[in-house]
C-alpha cells in the first residue's frame, strides 16, 4: 500500500495537473542541478514551472485526473513542466533553446486541449509564432484597418462638402426662400376672394329674406281696412 507521503504527492500532482493550461514533458538524463535550476528560473519568466517528478506518482496522479495518455511518454528521467500562463508557444520555446545548450534535454512530448503531443508535436510548438508577437500582428492589423477606415470617412466628408459648395455656386442663397415667400403671398388672397364672395351672398339672402316676412305681415292688415 502506497504510504501517506506519495498519496500527499500524487493528490499534489493531480491539482497541478487540472490547474495547468498544458503539459510538457521532457528527459534530463545528464544535466546537473545548476542547470535544472537556470532552466526553472527560465521558465518562470513565462509562467510555467518545471518539476523532476517520478513516473508512477506523475502516472497515477495523470490517471486521478483523467488522462491516461501520458502513460507511454512516462518513461527514463522525467521533468514535467506545469504551464499555467495562455502561451503554451513560449514555454515550448524556452525548453527548445535549453536543449540546443544542454543536448541531454529531450522533449519527449506533451499535453494540451483534451489530446496527447508526440515528441515532434512538442518540439513544433516552438517554431510556432509566440502569443506575444501574434498579438501584435494582430494589433497592427486592426491599426492598418482602422487607418482605412478613417481615411475613407475622411474623403467621403471632404466629396461632400466639395457637392455643396457646388451647389451652392448654382443656386445662390437667398433666392429659393424669397420665392416661397411670394408665391405664399400670391396664396392668401386668392384663399380670401372666394370667403368674401360667399360672405356678401349670405348677407343678400339674409335680407331677401327678411323683405318677403315684411311684405307677407303686411297683406292681412290691408284686407281689414277694405272690408
Amino acid at each position: 500500500m502506497p504510504n501517506a507521503t506519495k498519496v500527499e504527492r500524487v493528490a499534489e500532482l493531480k491539482k497541478q495537473i487540472e490547474g495547468a493550461n498544458a503539459l510538457l514533458l521532457t528527459e534530463y538524463r545528464g544535466l546537473t542541478v545548476s542547470e535544472i535550476t537556470e532552466l526553472r528560473r527560465s521558465l518562470r519568466e513565462v509562467d510555467a514551472s518545471l518539476a523532476v517528478i517520478k513516473n508512477t506518482l506523475m502516472m497515477r496522479a495523470a490517471n486521478d485526473a483523467g488522462i491516461s495518455e501520458l502513460d507511454e511518454l512516462l518513461a527514463g528521467p522525467s521533468a514535467v513542466a506545469f504551464v499555467t500562463g495562455e502561451d503554451v508557444v513560449a514555454v515550448a520555446k524556452k525548453l527548445k533553446d535549453a536543449a540546443k545548450l544542454h543536448p541531454a534535454l529531450v522533449i519527449k512530448g506533451g499535453y494540451m486541449d483534451g489530446s496527447a503531443l508526440d515528441a515532434a508535436g512538442a518540439n513544433a510548438l516552438a517554431d510556432l509564432e509566440s502569443r506575444e508577437v501574434m498579438l501584435s500582428k494582430i494589433a497592427g492589423l486592426l491599426k492598418s484597418e482602422m487607418s482605412r477606415a478613417a481615411a475613407a470617412f475622411v474623403a467621403a466628408q471632404s466629396q461632400f462638402l466639395g457637392l455643396l459648395e457646388a451647389y451652392k455656386e448654382k443656386v445662390p442663397a437667398g433666392d429659393a426662400p424669397v420665392a416661397v415667400v411670394e408665391k405664399a403671398a400670391d396664396e392668401e388672397p386668392a384663399a380670401e376672394a372666394p370667403a368674401e364672395a360667399e360672405a356678401e351672398t349670405e348677407a343678400q339672402t339674409e335680407t331677401e329674406t327678411e323683405t318677403e316676412t315684411e311684405a307677407a305681415a303686411e297683406q292681412p292688415a290691408e284686407s281689414t281696412e277694405e272690408e
